[in-house]
């Protein structure tokens, strides 16, 4: 009889672990994520979108995904060599660079927008240095407020996914696959693409769709350095709600 209580309690206390998680879950994410979806599909709200305007969510949309597919991929284009130089090299400062790479995620949107405004603005240091080398009298780069702008600030946001997902990834890989790869015929280029890209894929796939969710739901970058007329989705609602106080299209 001892040995089945000490047996029973085990299973009950493993029991309790995972009730305890699924409690929290049912109680804080399913329920208000089940209240929206019975709000979005009750009559109440279509009956009060009978006047919308549609369009004003789908310019948004379509904005929104263009600019988090370009963003994605300027980042994984800078991304992969950096990756690529900090997982194979060694050389003096390397961590010191490596540590500062990370340091722009964890910057507050303001601080990143003024930084971004300063540099390539009408009045900032770039087309002043410009304007004072070859005499302009009009600004030489006019980023501001255009999507330029909008994929720098994000490449420069999101660089350190790329560089700590992937490289830490790649410098796990074994180097003897490529070397063997090339000793039998291999170019650099074959070796990468049918080697080592598809060993590295689960990373950069992670990677990947973690830079597009950060751009994709980006609101401080696009609300400071964006066109006001072409707005994501996130900033079209804030716009709705305190600019023109149309709660419904919001």
């Amino acid at each position: 009889m001892k040995t089945s209580k000490r047996q029973q309690n085990p299973s009950l206390q493993a029991t309790l672990l995972w009730l305890l998680p699924l409690a929290f879950m049912l109680a804080f994410f399913y329920r208000p994520l089940i209240t929206i979806f019975s709000l979005i599909f009750s009559p109440e709200f279509f009956s009060s979108s009978v006047g919308l305007n549609f369009s004003k969510t789908v310019q948004p949309l379509l904005f929104t995904l263009k600019q988090a597919a370009l963003s994605t991929l300027f980042t994984l284009l800078i991304g992969l060599p950096i990756a690529y130089l900090f997982s194979h090299f060694q050389f003096p400062g390397r961590k010191l660079l490596q540590t500062l790479t990370f340091i722009p995620f964890i910057l507050p949107t303001v601080v990143v927008a003024a930084a971004f405004s300063a540099l390539i603005g009408p009045r900032g240091w770039i087309n002043l240095a410009l304007a004072e080398i070859f005499g302009l009298k009009t600004q030489a780069l006019q980023w501001q407020g255009s999507l330029t702008a909008i994929i720098l600030a994000h490449v420069f946001y999101n660089l350190s996914l790329i560089v700590r997902i992937v490289g830490s990834a790649w410098s796990r890989l074994n180097p003897r696959l490529g070397q063997a790869a090339r000793s039998l015929g291999a170019t650099p280029l074959r070796s990468f693409f049918e080697i080592t890209l598809p060993l590295l894929a689960p990373a950069l796939t992670g990677a990947l769709l973690l830079v597009f969710l950060f751009d994709f739901t980006s609101f401080g970058v696009i609300l400071m350095l964006g066109n006001p007329t072409q707005p994501t989705l996130e900033v079209a609602v804030y716009q709705q709600a305190l600019y023109y106080f149309n709660l419904p299209q919001a």
